[in-house]
């Protein structure tokens, strides 16, 4: 839902911080033809922390454009809010590898929009103890090595674990895992190229990170 804050900039204004970008509020709105007006607002949590690192500033920005590209209109979102406030809380107080983080993000918001891959086995052959996978990025599909298709992605069995646990695990248990750091890059550049095929969008703050890293 897009709203409008009207003098929400002036350093005078009760619903500044809690319009801000990154702060986590409750609104009252009020609807007046096909716009939206937010006539108060009180913020629960402002996520401070991100304005310390760049990277993480970056990355943070990061998931509020994909909130507006991939959030649900006029339905509740319940498992989406958690996973992006969830993500903004472990990265801002520096938790966790802001790398890592934004992949579980990337591939679970693809998960909860309908674009979840199919990981349990090969997509051809039905083989799932095949030691070398491979993921396609085009349909989301996993195929083994002997079904093996041109421009697959090879996945260690770490990465792949990672993606299946991502992907299938319950939202408490969603983060509950870590990997080496160069696994981190593998799995970061698989779900960063897998939601931007599915979305067919070129997301600006993302060229962002890139620049900062």
């Amino acid at each position: 839902m897009r709203a409008f804050a009207t003098g929400a900039k002036s350093v005078k204004s009760k619903r500044g911080s809690a319009t801000a970008l990154l702060s986590y509020s409750n609104f009252n709105i009020d609807k007046k033809g096909d716009t939206y007006k937010i006539v108060e607002a009180t913020s629960n949590r402002v996520f401070f922390g991100a304005g310390s690192d760049v990277t993480v500033l970056s990355v943070a920005q990061y998931f509020c454009e994909l909130c507006a590209f991939f959030g649900p209109q006029d339905e509740t979102a319940h498992e989406f809010l958690r996973v992006v406030l969830n993500s903004l809380y472990l990265m801002t107080e520096k938790k966790r590898n802001p790398a890592l983080i934004k992949a579980i993000t990337e591939l679970r918001i693809c998960a909860i929009s309908g674009y979840a891959p199919d990981l349990v086995a090969c997509s051809v052959c039905g083989d799932y103890r095949e030691n070398a996978m491979y993921f396609m990025i085009d349909n989301g599909a996993l195929i083994c090595e002997n079904c093996k298709k041109e421009n697959a992605i090879r996945l260690s069995s770490t990465v792949l674990d990672a993606m299946r646990h991502i992907v299938y695990s319950d939202i408490e248990n969603l983060y509950s895992f870590n990997i080496p750091e160069k696994d981190i890059s593998a799995l970061e550049k698989i779900t960063e190229k897998y939601i931007v095929f599915q979305s067919e969008h070129r997301f600006s703050t993302l060229d962002f990170y890139h620049s900062v890293r």
